[in-house]
């Protein structure tokens, strides 16, 4: 047993980008495909943000970064992620997280821009104010 103190330190998590508490409660787990993602581009500071928008790899069922060029399933916006996410030290490892998948969102405060085609995908679903 060790009994030696442990320091860690926690980012707090910018939420900014909800306009609302509906939908928070339905958010779905998922599974992020770390080596889908860009560290400088989409997680720079160590964590994968609140609101990054994402899309589902068909193949794997796994998520990566939203992108409507890809040719993976990740061309179609599922959602965003919900909480902030540690982002592993090597790509082999993808951690859990949650998708915000319904309700209103703040476009403006989003990490990553959604273009049209993103915002179509998940019409009915997601409102962008």
């Amino acid at each position: 047993m060790n009994l030696a103190p442990v320091t860690e330190t926690f980012g707090q998590d910018d939420q900014s980008w909800l306009a609302s508490a509906h939908g928070t409660n339905t958010a779905r787990p998922l599974t992020l495909d770390t080596s889908a993602f860009t560290p400088a581009t989409h997680y720079p500071n160590g964590y994968f943000p609140s609101g990054l928008p994402l899309g589902k790899i068909t193949a794997t069922g796994l998520y990566g970064p939203y992108d409507n060029t890809a040719a993976d399933g990740r061309e179609v916006l599922a959602g965003f992620l919900f909480t902030a996410v540690s982002a592993p030290s090597v790509n082999t490892i993808d951690p859990q997280g949650a998708l915000f998948w319904h309700g209103a969102v703040v476009e403006a405060k989003l990490p990553r821009p959604v273009d049209a085609a993103g915002k179509a995908d998940v019409a009915g679903f997601v409102k962008f104010f």
